[in-house]
């Protein structure tokens, strides 16, 4: 039997699917803010995390972060052109 651990927040890991619902990216575009060489790249972009064999998903908080990282810069950009 396994217990939960309450002091800990569950985490919650997103596979590709649901990180593009999340998003509303499409998987090309996930890749690309991933790859050092595309001019979309992204060095804040949640890094996904290995699962298996061929498997990969990304954690749940990391990209809540990501996007309220999102969120603020695009306020801030619109006070300052204020």
């Amino acid at each position: 039997m396994i217990k939960e651990n309450s002091s800990k927040p569950m985490l919650r890991i997103l596979r590709m699917r649901q990180l593009r619902e999340c998003l509303g990216l499409s998987t090309s575009t996930i890749y690309d803010r991933l790859n050092p060489m595309s001019p979309r790249y992204d060095c804040n972009f949640p890094k996904p995390i290995k699962l298996g064999a061929s498997a990969v998903g990304w954690v749940e908080d990391d990209v809540c972060r990501w996007i309220d990282s999102r969120i603020a810069e695009s306020r801030n950009a619109c006070s300052a052109n204020s």
